[in-house]
Order: structure tokens, then sequence, then C-alpha cells
């Protein structure tokens, strides 16, 4: 038999390089990995539009030169469009007829319930093992009909994958009566459906530049001896106003300090001067009033304006735009330690990026953080919603420096190698 006759063909599905965000990165890395596996051959399926046209932001990366791909074998196909149902039939006709044994589904977001579960209920049909990567399963902005989309989308897998505890207590509360079995390293059950827990691993598509000159960027930009940074999109969630309110306190009592603030602001990327762009905002607006909780509305949120309320100018250095991604490495190799301070938590890819430049995390205790965050040894945690203790962690962190031979100790088991390995058994 020719080592051709034995590929075995992985389907990764989920947005390709061509967008922003941390579900590219995190679908681009998988395949990536899965492309290292002998006689493996890796397919990107992805979306040309991932959500309903009436969303206003920009999701397309028009910023970035670096090919995430360069170098490796994986194919990419854009083909899913949400919102025209034929190319959901499409799509599954295509991953088809290239002979998938096993296709990888990204689920990040219940609002792709429906495409995604007409999808996966026909590939699972064909006989192909259909694999749900779970990145939540309780929505952070949990709307009423969230519940509704992430069971119409996840409910027909024939496999899943959690990377927190709290994520497969989840699974479990969504589907009493379907027999499932927890599995740390890949083998699959006989008798039951699958879930396999693996940490979220570190990011490797953006490395350190060791010819980058840290000295010379904190100069040019203001910043100061010890570096604090957020990164990421910009979200309520996410809790900026309580990283800003906190570092307040530590600016306040220190003039060695500094926040580094990177990131576009999620519900800002479009020209609102444009016709097309207001007649999506009143859409959106609508549907917002009728399914989504008025706590969770981010409409209003900019706690970028708390900078000037709290006199902050001089100590804070911002970017408030999309980070390209030859220019990551930057912002985390002049920085101290991230900041994650967040209201709710998953799995975070911010989390797995700082992993990549061994940078200390301090975060909320709050989701899975205080499952891979361990107090004092990689970074420090604080109480959620606590602004003073937040302050007192970053109090904490200036005057007993986290190791970071610890952070890369604490990585060991979060390699994409051993992954895509559970993945393929």
């Amino acid at each position: 038999m020719s080592n051709e006759s034995k590929k075995q063909i992985v389907v990764c599905f989920g947005p390709g390089p061509r967008f922003k965000g941390g579900i590219q990165n995190y679908n681009t890395s998988l395949a990536l990995a899965l492309d290292k596996i002998e006689n493996t051959e890796v397919h990107i399926v992805s979306w040309t539009q991932q959500y309903p046209a009436i969303i206003p932001r920009e999701f397309v990366d028009k910023s970035s030169k670096t090919d995430l791909l360069s170098g490796s074998q994986v194919q990419v196909k854009y083909i899913t469009n949400y919102n025209n149902p034929f190319t959901w039939q499409e799509t599954v006709n295509y991953i088809r007829s290239l002979g998938a044994a096993k296709v990888i589904f990204q689920w990040s977001i219940a609002l792709q319930g429906l495409p995604i579960g007409y999808m996966v209920k026909r590939l699972k049909r064909s006989g192909i093992e259909v694999i749900l990567d779970l990145h939540f399963v309780i929505q952070k902005e949990n709307s009423n009909v969230d519940k509704f989309f992430t069971k119409r989308g996840i409910q027909q897998a024939s496999t899943y994958i959690v990377h927190a505890l709290k994520t497969w207590e989840e699974l479990k509360k969504l589907f009493p009566h379907k027999k499932m079995e927890l599995s740390y390293d890949g083998v699959r059950s006989q008798q039951a459906t699958t879930v396999i827990k693996l940490f979220h691993p570190i990011y490797d598509l953006f490395k350190p530049d060791p010819s980058f000159d840290t000295e010379q960027f904190k100069r040019e930009h203001g910043l100061r001896k010890h570096v604090f940074l957020f990164f990421g999109f910009i979200r309520k969630y996410k809790g900026l106003h309580q990283t800003i309110e906190a570092f307040a306190q530590v600016a306040a009592q220190r003039d060695d300090v500094s926040l580094l603030i990177c990131g576009e602001s999620f519900w800002h990327t479009l020209d609102q001067s444009k016709w097309s762009t207001r007649l999506k905002n009143v859409l959106f607006g609508t549907a917002k009033k009728l399914f989504l909780k008025k706590s969770d509305d981010e409409k209003n949120y900019r706690p970028l304006d708390l900078i000037q309320q709290l006199h902050l100018e001089d100590r804070c250095v911002v970017f408030n735009q999309f980070i390209p991604n030859e220019d990551v490495h930057k912002y985390f190799q002049v920085s101290d330690a991230a900041i994650l301070y967040y209201l709710t938590a998953t799995p975070s890819g911010i989390e797995s990026l700082s992993y990549n430049f061994a940078l200390p995390l301090l975060a909320t205790r709050v989701g899975h953080f205080p499952e891979t965050i361990k107090d004092g040894f990689n970074g420090y945690l604080a109480n959620d919603r606590d602004l003073d203790d937040m302050s007192a962690v970053m109090f904490r962190f200036l005057e007993q420096p986290i190791d970071r031979n610890n952070v890369t100790a604490s990585t060991k088991e979060m390699s994409w190698s051993n992954y895509a390995k559970a993945i393929m058994k």
C-alpha cells in the first residue's frame, strides 16, 4: 500500500487566515499542528461571511502581510456564507468530496448554531467523525436565544473537546440525558460520546524577535520601567474598565509604571458615516433589544474614556487598532505582565499568546483562570469585581516578580503537538 493511500484527510472548519481574531489564529494553529503529523492531509474550510449581514463590524484582516500558512501543505477553501443556506449544503458536499475522516468545527459563538448544526448533522450521517471544539457552552452574553442556538449547533457531534472543566460541567447540564465520558488523552469511548479535556495550547504563530530593541520602543512611546499589558479586542467582558481603574490606584503611588493597551474597539470598526453602516446599526440595535439583556449591550462601552477622566494620559499608551500579525511580538516583548481582569472567562487566546512570550498573568478568579494560573507561580489572581484587590495584585507583582521560567514550566503540556495527537487517536 502506498503512503498516499494511507493518508488521513482532516478538515478544520472555522475562519481562515484572511479573518481577524483569536478563533482564526486558533483554527490556523490547529491546522498547522495537524499538518506536521505524518500521512495527514489538512484542509481549512472557511466561512466567506461568518455572521448575519446586519452585524456592523469589519471581520476581515486588512492589515497583516504575514502568510500564516507559509511553508505548510495546508489547503484553504472559503465557501460558507452564513446568509446563504445553499452554501451550507455546498460546504457539506465539498467536505464529503475530499474524503475527510474527521472534521473539527470551531464553536465560539451561539449565533452560528443554525449553519453549523445543519452541516454537523449531515456530515455525521456520512460516517465522518465530527468533532466540536468548544470554546464555550454558556455564552458570555447569554441572550435569551443562545441556549437554543447552542443546542441546535452542537448536539449532533461525534466527539467534543473542552478546554476547561467548567465547560465540561456546562455540557453535562445542557444535555443531561446524553451519555458522555471524559477523556484526558483523546482515546474515544465505545459506550458513550467522548469529551476530550485538553488545555488551550500556547500560540506559536507569534514568536519573540531576538533582534527587537525593547528599550528603544519604550523610549519612542513614553513607556516607563514596568509595563502592564492589555491586549486584544476591547469587549465589555474583558474588563478593560477594571484594568484602567485598578491601574490608576497603582499609578497614584508609583511613577515607574505604564499601562499598554493594544486592540481595536470591537463594535467601532466600520465607517459610521456610511449609509450601510447606519442601516446595520439600526437593524442590529433592534435585534439586540429583542434578544439581549440590557446589561450585556456593549453599544456605549467606552472604557478608554477613563484614561482622561482619571488623568492617566501620560501613564497609558494606547494603540486602539487591530494589531497586524507581524507586529504582535513587539507589545509582548516590552511588557512585564499581561492583565486579564475579565468579568467572565472561557479559555483565553490572550492567555495562550502571553505564555508563548513567557509573560506572567494577572487575572481575576473567574472562569477557568484558577485552573491554569497558579497564584504566586506563573501569575497572580485577584478577587472578582474587587478593584482594591486588583490593584493590590499589581503592587504584589511589582514587589515580588514572577520567575518567567515558572511561566514556561506551566505550559509544558499545552503544546499544539499534544493537542493534535489527541485529536488523531
